[in-house]
């Protein structure tokens, strides 16, 4: 089963982002709507064994990186249990994570000793009224000492997620900049997608380019940003490194510019839905076949037949009707 998962435009799939919930403990106004998201039943999630056993059947395929996302994923219980069932599985070599950081502070030395190398926290501002208002009632001082905290155990390297939104944290962006480069963390500046009701809402009125995210990084600094290639983690980030230093700025730009050709990825829900493409509606419901007696050699199958479907791009922008039913909680983004 070694010959590793090529889809039917070339792509080699070796990063899975598995979301162990689809709850979160805040309430960003870009990912959930004010009135919430309807949530599965926890009996529907899978346990940690089961979500072990799809995990490593990928990590037979060629996967050798693996994201544990949510919802929040530091919500569910014993969650470091379950990093260390899949940081044992043969062809496993990148474990990373990433969360709002809420519970990061509690859980970050046990993370790191069981597998977490590196981890990716989400932070829109700086200013805790504009935290409290984005987050629906965020506690910025808590994420700020989970940040503290994965830099202090060594997880490496620690990176910041800044959704853009215009009109609401966009003055921030130099500020933003600073604070990264003086906690020696990367930064990714991240337009708004329209996924979900929350999502679609936010990316029209709020939509800030990449590119002027860039223009304003430049004139900050004063020096050149020179493209990164190869950076670790191979997601859909463009990186940039200032000058000589070793700060990263990296921009996500699923709108202006899509990421689409180099995509490496496929998504896990809580539920075991396999999720081919975040801008698209294919999904095959792995979890269920495997509760339904499946065996390794059905299921392997079905994700073979799953990745021959894998879509050649999303089409963010260009229908309105795309991925409604999908909100950006079950899915871990």
């Amino acid at each position: 089963m070694q010959d590793g998962l090529i889809d039917s435009f070339g792509r080699r799939i070796d990063y899975l982002r598995v979301s162990v919930t689809d709850r979160c403990n805040y309430r960003c106004f870009y990912c959930i709507p004010p009135e919430g998201v309807e949530t599965a039943e926890r009996s529907e999630f899978l346990s940690y064994e089961e979500l072990s056993r799809l995990i490593g059947l990928f990590s037979k395929l060629g996967v050798s990186k693996v994201r544990f996302t949510g919802g929040e994923p530091l919500i569910r219980r014993d969650m470091v249990k379950l990093v260390q069932q899949v940081g044992v599985l043969p062809g496993i070599r990148d474990l990373s994570l990433s969360t709002n950081a809420h519970l990061l502070e509690r859980h970050a030395r046990q993370l790191h000793e069981a597998g977490i190398s590196r981890v990716n926290i989400s932070l829109d501002t700086l200013d805790p009224a504009i935290f409290s208002r984005i987050t629906r009632g965020g506690e910025l001082a808590q994420v700020l000492r989970g940040i503290d905290a994965a830099l202090e155990v060594g997880m490496h390297p620690v990176k910041l997620n800044m959704v853009i939104m215009k009109g609401i944290n966009d003055h921030e962006i130099e500020q933003m900049l600073d604070f990264a480069i003086g906690r020696g963390a990367d930064l990714r500046f991240i337009e708004t997608m329209p996924i979900g009701d929350a999502g679609r809402e936010g990316s029209a009125s709020h939509y800030y380019p990449a590119n002027k995210v860039l223009e304003r990084i430049r004139k900050r600094c004063g020096e050149e940003l020179i493209a990164v290639k190869g950076a670790k983690g191979a997601g859909p980030a463009r990186y940039y490194q200032i000058g000589s230093g070793p700060v990263r700025v990296g921009v996500i730009s699923a709108i202006s510019r899509h990421f689409c050709e180099g995509c490496n990825r496929v998504r896990l829900t809580a539920k075991g839905e396999l999720v081919l493409c975040l801008g698209q509606e294919d999904t095959v419901p792995l979890g269920r076949g495997l509760r339904q007696g499946w065996t390794d050699d059905e299921l392997v199958q079905a994700i073979r037949d799953a990745i021959a479907k894998k879509p050649e791009r999303h089409e963010f922008g260009e229908k309105a009707e795309v991925v409604r039913f999908r909100d950006m909680s079950t899915i871990g983004g």
